[in-house]
């Protein structure tokens, strides 16, 4: 067998019972990233010492007994001696086993001072390992009071060192076969517990009592722990989600991941479950009367979720504005005057009654929702419940009783007796009882650490203490911050607090009293209808005071995002962002950034003792300080050339990678780069762009100064770093030339020796000014300018040449020089030629030559030289890509924010990449970039014209490596244009290849880590003459020869100078695990993806990609294999290296989750960063990963991090101006906010990758990322929930950026914002939320509040605000108070303050605050003001409140109904024209069906409301509601390609009809059939409960008071308000559903065979009604319009009456009533498609209107690209362009 190659199982093999598949020898089977036991094997980490002293810890056996029944083979180690004993997989045991000695080996590189003896594994090592790796199992085993089965002898020793080597093997063994049950940690806890305590059996030589023979473990056999403790824990999850209906069953009917393990919070498991496992115990059994309930907290669908998670805040809202009416009440100017009445101070006193009253409902509440968790075993909690309420209720009760008898005694008394202050005496002092928990936690707060001791420490006796404020459980303890940052986000609070209230109390609160007076002081009223409560006008009042009490709990997020924004730029600054925004300020800064970059890029010499730590830190910051302003003496880089050369290699690195991603050309290439020091140059040769236009001013100010000392000119040019460096590069490469040129050994060539030597003179001794003309200067610069252009052109005209070189010797000798010389000194002093006959005219006649054509080295210096010579404009377009110049300024500012040093790589900590990848592309098929759309677009095409200098670049790079014809784009270089393509889409491809920079850089850190002066010097050296072959450009181009041209693109840069050892060092440090699920899956149905996948394991040595195999034996058994693969370079094929068989299925949950914890066991290090699908990383970034992990070492406050939050940088935002705005808003949450949310606030999570984990702290701990089914839809957030929850630290860091894409079409980014909003709807209802919001201290819980669920239900409630704003004006106009206020002036001013109040609904601007100061901060206030005004040109604003609405229905419904599910968006290009019928389909019931309801509302009130007889009145207070509308409306279709063409409108039209009306059955899909999108758009209704079912009612009896308010205004009543009224009006709508039931029933009876009885039906009917109207009008006072009114009165009613009855469908589905609710649905619907057709159909009417919505939705270049090629082929466009 071939070394290295495992056997491939093949699919679909024998019986069950067939023989196990042959194992290879152990030391030819396969490895992952070392061979470590392998000594024959020629690998570049054998080279280590650390990792041969890792495996040769391993291979201590030692003593031990041997395992029975299987033979003990020469090289086992420790690892197989535990996998035998426990029975673990073999290759679950090779896993593991290269786990740990990777991580022990990369450990012991890291130690400081060094080991005595590398060769041995070092004991801190391993202690520190353990104690980390097992801190959760000892602190579980505390918390349950039981000893912990790690016992260590305190007595060192080789036993000692293998004892505990043997428990962190067990640990992970365990871990690593626990499937599905890494999800459960304290599950895992359990099991390590009772499997160290069978290891300490058999370590202590322990007889078993019933067998009399040595102990033998419980589960001991051939895969015994994955069939006896694994698949018993996971068949009880699997059965749990059976009965979760696919997430359909509430979440209380069934236990999810986060039960099963809080199970093992209780000592009860060890009673119950037992070991071995007693499967008969209820924890395991299906029995719905046996089996174990939910554990430690229920999952209730409410809104009441909101109040009971974060019942602080309520109490406090609820209790100023309480405060705040009583102080207003009173009418004094200012509100400490009205404090100082005693009246006004006893009524404040009701505060207490109100707060007893809310700890009453949070009781209520609790015991309402958490009933079910009360058990026999759990009576106490049941007893707390109760105690609870009861406590809650008393104190209400005496505080109601004690004001009730102040009062009494006042009023008794006539005044304030001292009998009525000793019963207000009475009241504070029982007041201050009350209140005692409160200020004990206030103490508490203010010393933090005491707070954190109490909650860790597991006495019992705190337990007593403690049980009354909250549960015992075993997270969320110990939640404090230190004092300082206590303080900083207190501060912050304090401020945006006190902003708020008394901002509510002055605009909001106190305008509202003067009307409220005034209204409930109006007698007499007359209603427009039948009034119910006769003489009071308190629905009025209300409806005035419900949309101000909505503000006022809503605009605290508003005085956040105000606070945020100001204290993020802050901090920003401070940060030193944004200070170096383009190239022109990075030009300025270069010569500082050059010495940044070995600063923090290059490694030093780690200190060893505390004291030169803190010595080093000290000069680290002063070195900082220095570089960040240029103070002190600045060095000159060239004077280390070693240093210069080392900063070239990486610059030049930089931007070859630019080039090969096709973001620059080549002519940018040599613009930017560094060459090396050739031509004899002095001076640093800083980069073309630097330089440009340099020479020339120098020449300039030399002219000017002629008659000046050279001191004095040479002064004025070197006040110019980049002037200086241009003069002396310039003068020392034309010497070079010119004597290059000059034939060697000529007369000619000793002539312009000596000219240089004079030269050379007179600069040394000073007198170059006094000896030659500075006039003349620009002459010899115009003749050199031409020499240089000879030399380069492709035709060689000798001629040229030498009369070139002849006017040059003629200006340099004989006008030159000031003085005179006749021909005889010339020739004397050698500067003419001896021979007469030279002189003559044949001077240089035969004396130069041509160089090589094939010395592309020379000709790329050449090149160089002419751009310094010639250059004049300044080149701040240099690079002219946006992306790229974004790219450098960024890495360049980054270089002077504060992080660590960077280690050596071998020190560096090891880290590893996690991708999960499902089904999405990985490259673009080449069929999908040809195919136009309807309007003749490709894909290419479309990426042509947004990448259009990209794809010119892209071109350039073709024909320099081959290409000749563009046609073999399509052939030849077929892979080369998908991978262009896919490198801008959001592909696997494009987010491999960021990721693999990581390896690059590593590899190319490595090696300047141990090269030598000259390895670094010669290296230069060797990578300029390949480049120069790679990349000689246009003149030369036809003269390179073929082999140059055809270099493969891999062997460029640094990567042609790596040794060898690189690649060792790189392999040790990172690995990139994708976790391909379904690549078994594509490779047996032989998918183009897993052929694609496999290319880019081919092209990546590092990439790993785990995937999950199925096996399957007859019929219905499966068995299931984790397996991990790598392409092996050698062997040229990919080999299988490891093969995890799993207890059953992966997805159980989620499958995101599912899909990183099973790829999970194969990364490598102590972190891991998770990297989504859609995003990228740069090699320049790459550079700076050493420096971000040195961040886990630091201490953030009283914490190391265990998350290091990352930048992204959303790279999607070029795309269209849709992507414009998600990337606004995107980039300012990834940066300002969670720069907040980490530093002052403390409290930023995990939102998504690409943050980086601290991995052991994690394994441990659950995971990172949560997987129950549907509550953990967000499966990110929750990694950060139970990182906070556990006493982890979250951490951001801006001074590295990942990128990242988002969606860029307006149906991607709904669905999108559909599934967060879901998700966060489902956060409300979670445990985590309601835990933190719990045990988080007061500021810190407000912080966590507004920044995740907070702000989707503030977004939510500014909807029902506009909602009850709308609903009230109505009733105010349609009743007749609102006529009634108006006469009456008291209240006319009053409603003027009302007026007011809507304006504060406009929070657009305030969301939009963090996104202006963020791009100020970073671009500049200007750039940042012109961003924000042409994205409000390009209708951003309708955007963002579209999205408002998409957030706001997809939150409630789900809080609601429930529902959430994951959206895949495809975020692929949005060419596509999506059809109205699809549309209608995705926005109907979220934003149509709203935005009608509020237009019709805000039509019959411009039409009854005297307010609307003013229309500037009107226009001023509905402005914001109407835009609300036109947004939700038309934003589908402004933001959809071709959304205003005339013929797509039609054709759109007629398939939205066809699709209404189709009938193809019940198997139709919903976007075929009207009826099947009907039924699914109510299925949340079908798994709603009971309370969800009624609240959807009261919701839909709204649109009965439509009828009610409208019939009384209608002229047929004669004004009357009798009840009568509106019964008879109920005759219209059933007289209107019977002539519909006539005619259809007419329909189906007659229309196919009768056609006749069908149409004299139809015209009975007409007649009929046509009879009704003309009695009506003749004999009342009926007139015509009242039909029309109502109209606006029936159809809402009929919707209503609709709505109720989907809710009431599983009653009515089988009568007869259903069929006329199904025709009514679509009736209703036809409408609601026409009233959303109509602006849309004129829009596409009006001419020039299509033209102006694709200038705004793409850029201007595909815009007129796409007019030209409609105009040049008919809609049909040249794919090959």
């Amino acid at each position: 067998m071939n070394l290295r190659q495992r056997p491939q199982p093949t699919r679909g093999r024998g019986p069950r019972d067939a023989p196990p598949r042959a194992q290879p020898p152990r030391y030819e089977q396969p490895f992952n990233i070392i061979p470590i036991h392998s000594l024959l094997t020629d690998h570049p980490s054998r080279r280590y010492p650390e990792v041969r002293a890792a495996a040769a810890a391993l291979l201590a056996v030692g003593d031990l007994r041997r395992p029975p029944f299987t033979p003990w083979l020469e090289g086992m180690d420790l690892m197989d001696w535990l996998g035998l004993f426990f029975g673990f997989q073999m290759d679950s045991v090779r896993n593991q086993r290269e786990h740990l000695v990777l991580h022990l080996a990369n450990s012991q590189m890291r130690l400081q001072p060094p080991p005595a003896d590398v060769d041995v594994l070092d004991p801190s090592v391993l202690r520190r390992f353990r104690r980390k790796i097992l801190d959760n199992y000892g602190s579980w085993c505390s918390y349950l009071g039981r000893r912990s089965q790690v016992r260590i002898p305190t007595r060192p020793g080789p036993d000692t060192l293998r004892r505990e080597l043997l428990y962190v093997c067990l640990f992970l063994l365990v871990w690593g076969e626990a499937a599905n049950l890494r999800f459960v940690p304290e599950c895992l806890c359990y099991i390590y517990h009772h499997m160290a305590l069978e290891l300490n059996h058999i370590l202590d030589g322990q007889i078993d009592d019933n067998t009399g023979r040595p102990f033998l473990p419980s589960n001991i056999g051939e895969n015994a722990f994955l069939h006896h403790v694994i698949t018993p824990f996971y068949q009880i999850i699997k059965s749990e989600v059976e009965r979760s209906r696919n997430g359909t069953a509430p979440h209380s009917a069934w236990r999810n991941y986060d039960d099963i393990n809080e199970y093992f919070w209780s000592r009860r498991c060890f009673d119950r479950i037992k070991w071995p496992v007693d499967l008969s115990s209820n924890f395991f059994t299906t029995d719905k009367d046996k089996r174990v309930g939910k554990t430690g907290f229920v999952e209730q669908r409410t809104f009441w979720n909101v109040f009971r998670s974060f019942d602080r805040l309520w109490v406090m809202l609820v209790l100023f504005f309480q405060a705040a009416i009583i102080v207003a009440w009173d009418g004094t100017k200012y509100p400490w005057e009205a404090l100082e009445k005693r009246d006004v101070q006893v009524e404040l006193l009701t505060l207490f009654i109100t707060w007893a009253g809310l700890r009453v409902l949070q009781a209520v509440l609790d015991a309402g929702t958490q009933y079910s968790l009360v058990t026999r075993e759990t009576l106490w909690r049941g007893l707390r419940m109760v105690l609870k309420g009861m406590v809650a209720v008393t104190w209400t009760i005496v505080f109601a009783v004690f004001y009730a008898q102040i009062w009494s005694q006042k009023n008794s008394d006539r005044r304030w007796s001292d009998e009525a202050n000793r019963r207000i005496v009475v009241f504070l002092k029982t007041a201050l009882v009350f209140i005692i928990p409160e200020l004990l936690a206030l103490i508490l707060f203010i010393l933090p650490w005491i707070r954190n001791v109490i909650e860790e420490t597991n006495w019992p006796i705190l337990y007593i203490f403690t049980w009354w404020f909250h549960t015992r459980i075993f997270v969320g303890r110990g939640l404090r911050e230190g004092l300082i940052n206590n303080i900083k986000y207190t501060l912050f609070w304090v401020a945006v607090l006190a902003s708020k209230f008394s901002f509510s109390y002055v605009f909001q609160i106190k305008p509202l009293v003067g009307p409220t007076k005034a209204l409930s002081g109006l007698k007499d009223l007359k209603y427009h209808w039948h009034e119910f409560f006769n003489n009071t006008n308190r629905v009025a009042i209300g409806l005035l005071w419900i949309p101000v009490v909505l503000i006022y709990f809503v605009d605290l997020q508003i005085w956040y995002s105000v606070f945020s924004s100001v204290v993020g730029a802050i901090i920003g600054l401070f940060s030193h962002l944004g200070e170096i925004r383009n190239i022109q300020q990075l030009r300025l800064r270069f010569q500082f950034f050059a010495s940044a970059l070995q600063f923090n890029l290059m490694a030093e010499d780690q200190a060893i003792s505390l004291q030169a730590t803190l010595v080093q830190k000290l000069r680290d910051a002063i070195q900082r300080v220095k570089l960040r302003y240029g103070l002190g003496t600045y060095k000159k880089i060239e004077s280390s050339q070693v240093e210069a050369t080392r900063f070239a290699l990486i610059w030049n690195e930089i931007a070859l990678t630019m080039r090969e991603e096709d973001l620059i050309s080549d002519r940018e290439l040599e613009l930017m780069e560094l060459p090396p020091n050739i031509w004899d140059i002095k001076v640093i040769r800083w980069p073309c762009f630097l330089l440009c236009n340099e020479l020339l001013l120098a020449l300039s100010q030399a002219r000017e100064l002629a008659y000046a000392p050279d001191r004095w000119v040479w002064f004025k040019i070197c006040k110019n770093e980049y002037r200086r460096c241009a003069v002396i590069e310039a003068y020392d490469s034309i010497k070079y030339l010119l004597l290059e040129v000059v034939k060697y050994g000529t007369e000619e060539h000793s002539i312009v020796t000596k000219l240089f030597m004079e030269i050379d003179h007179y600069v040394q001794i000073e007198k170059f000014t006094g000896a030659y003309k500075m006039t003349v200067l620009p002459r010899i610069h115009e003749h050199l300018i031409s020499l240089i252009e000879l030399l380069m052109t492709p035709e060689k005209d000798m001629s040229k040449l030498v009369n070139v070189f002849q006017a040059l010797y003629e200006v340099s000798v004989r006008e030159f020089p000031r003085v005179k010389k006749s021909m005889e000194q010339l020739r004397q002093e050698g500067f003419a030629p001896l021979n007469p006959a030279i002189d003559a005219g044949l001077l240089f006649e035969n004396a130069v030559q041509f160089p090589d054509v094939d010395d592309a080295l020379f000709y790329r210096q050449l090149r160089r030289l002419q751009t310094i010579l010639t250059s004049r404009d300044s080149m701040h377009n240099v690079p002219r890509n946006i992306d790229a110049r974004k790219r450098i300024a960024f890495f360049s500012n980054s270089l002077f924010m504060n992080m660590p040093r960077a280690p050596q790589v071998e020190k560096m900590m090891a880290f590893s990449i996690l991708t999960p990848y499902y089904d999405e592309e990985v490259l673009y098929k080449k069929e999908m970039l040809r195919s136009p759309n309807e309007d003749g677009i490709s894909t290419l095409f479309y990426l042509q014209k947004i990448y259009e200098d990209e794809w010119l670049n892209f071109m350039e790079r073709m024909h320099r490596e081959g290409m000749v014809d563009d046609n073999e784009i399509w052939t030849t270089k077929a892979r080369d244009l998908r991978l262009w393509a896919s490198y801008r889409g959001q592909t696997l491809s494009r987010t491999v290849r960021g990721m693999m920079y990581n390896y690059r850089a590593l590899k190319m850190l490595a090696f300047l880590d141990s090269a030598s002066e000259v390895d670094i010097r010669q290296g230069s050296q060797d990578i300029a003459s390949l480049g120069s072959l790679k990349q000689n450009s246009s003149g030369l181009g036809s003269r390179m020869p073929a082999a140059s041209r055809n270099l493969s693109r891999t062997s460029s840069g640094v990567s042609i100078l790596l040794k060898g050892h690189e690649f060792g060092s790189a392999m040790m440090k990172f690995t990139y695990v994708v976790a391909c699920q379904m690549y078994g899956y594509q490779k047996g149905k032989g998918e183009s993806r897993a052929e694609e996948i496999l290319y880019l394991m081919k092209n990546n040595e590092a990439l790993r990609v785990a995937y999950v195999d199925e096996f399957r034996f007859g019929r219905e058994e499966v068995e299931y294999y984790s397996v991990l693969v790598k392409y092996d370079q050698l062997l040229k094929q990919e080999v299988e290296i490891y093969r995890i068989r799993l207890p059953g299925p992966l997805k159980l949950g989620e499958g995101k989750p599912e899909n990183q914890n099973h790829a999970i066991i194969f990364t490598r290090g102590d972190a891991v960063q998770t990297i989504d699908m859609n995003q990228d990383f740069y090699f320049e970034e790459a550079l700076k990963m050493r420096n971000l992990l040195e961040e886990f070492k630091t201490y953030y406050g009283i914490r190391r991090p265990t998350i290091l939050g990352v930048r992204e940088n959303i790279f999607t935002g070029s795309v269209s101006s849709l992507a414009r705005f998600m990337s606004a808003q995107e980039m300012s949450f990834v940066t300002l906010g969670q720069r907040v949310l980490a530093n002052p606030l403390k409290v930023r999570m995990h939102y998504g990758h690409p943050d980086v984990f601290d991995k052991f702290w994690f394994l441990t701990r659950g995971g990172i990322s949560k997987a129950s089914r549907v509550i953990n839809i967000s499966e990110d957030i929750f990694a950060g929930f139970n990182c906070t929850l556990r006493g982890g630290n979250v951490t951001h860091h801006e001074y590295i950026q990942v990128g990242k894409g988002r969606d860029v079409g307006l149906n991607q980014i709904s669905m999108f914002e559909a599934k967060v909003a879901s998700g966060n709807g489902e956060q409300l209802l979670s445990r985590d939320v309601y835990r933190l919001g719990h045990r988080l201290d007061f500021f810190r819980m407000l912080s966590f509040f507004f920044t995740t669920v907070g702000f989707f239900f503030n977004t939510m409630m500014v909807v029902v605000m506009v909602y009850a704003f709308l609903w009230g004006r109505l009733y105010l106009a349609l009743s007749g108070v609102e006529g009634a206020a108006m006469d009456n002036s008291k209240s006319n001013k009053a409603f003027g303050a009302i007026l007011n109040q809507q304006f504060v609904i406009q929070i657009g601007v305030f969301t939009a605050l963090p996104m202006i100061v963020e791009n100020s901060l970073e671009h500049g206030f200007l750039p940042a003001v012109w961003d924000f005004l042409t994205m409000t040109v390009q209708l951003a604003s309708i955007f963002y409140t579209f999205s408002m609405g998409t957030r706001t229905h997809f939150f409630g419904r789900t809080i609601l109904h429930g529902g959430a599910k994951y959206r895949a968006t495809g975020r692929g290009f949005v060419v596509q024209h999506k059809s109205f019928a699809e549309n209608y389909r995705l926005y109907a019931r979220s934003h149509f069906v709203k935005a009608i309801e509020l237009g019709v509302i805000l039509i019959v009130y411009a039409s009854h409301s005297p307010l609307a007889a003013s229309t500037f009145v009107y226009i001023l207070m509905t402005i914001s509601s109407w835009f609300l509308v036109v947004s939700w409306i038309m934003s589908p279709f402004v933001f959809n390609p071709s959304g205003f063409d005339w013929l797509k409108t039609v054709y759109d039209f007629d398939d939205f009809m066809n699709w209404i009306w189709y009938s193809g059955g019940g198997l139709a899909k919903a976007d075929q059939s009207w009826e099947t999108w009907w039924y699914e758009e109510q299925d949340h209704l079908r798994t709603t409960g009971l309370w969800g079912k009624l609240l959807e009612i009261i919701l839909d009896l709204r649109f009965f008071f439509f009828q009610y308010s409208i019939v009384y205004q209608l002229n047929i009543t004669g004004n009357s308000t009798s009840i009568t009224v509106y019964l008879l009006s109920w005759i219209y709508m059933v007289a209107a559903v019977a002539i519909y039931i006539a005619i259809a029933y007419a329909r189906d009876k007659y229309a196919t065979k009768e056609h006749i009885y069908y149409r004299l039906v139809q015209l009975l009917v007409i007649v009929l009604t046509v009879l009704v109207i003309v009695i009506l009008l003749k004999c009342t006072k009926f007139e015509f319009l009242d039909l029309i009114t109502s109209m606006l009165a029936f159809v809402p009613t009929g919707w209503g009456i609709l709505l109720i009855a989907q809710v009431l469908r599983p009653f009515l589905q089988s009568t007869l009533v259903w069929d006329t609710v199904v025709s009514l649905a679509r009736l209703y619907d036809i409408l609601f498609g026409l009233i959303v057709m109509v602006p849309l159909a004129l829009l596409s009417w009006m001419p020039g209107f299509q033209s102006m919505q694709t200038r705004i939705l793409f850029n201007e270049a595909f815009s007129r690209g796409l007019q030209i090629s409609r105009i040049v082929t008919g809609k049909k466009i040249n794919i090959d362009t």
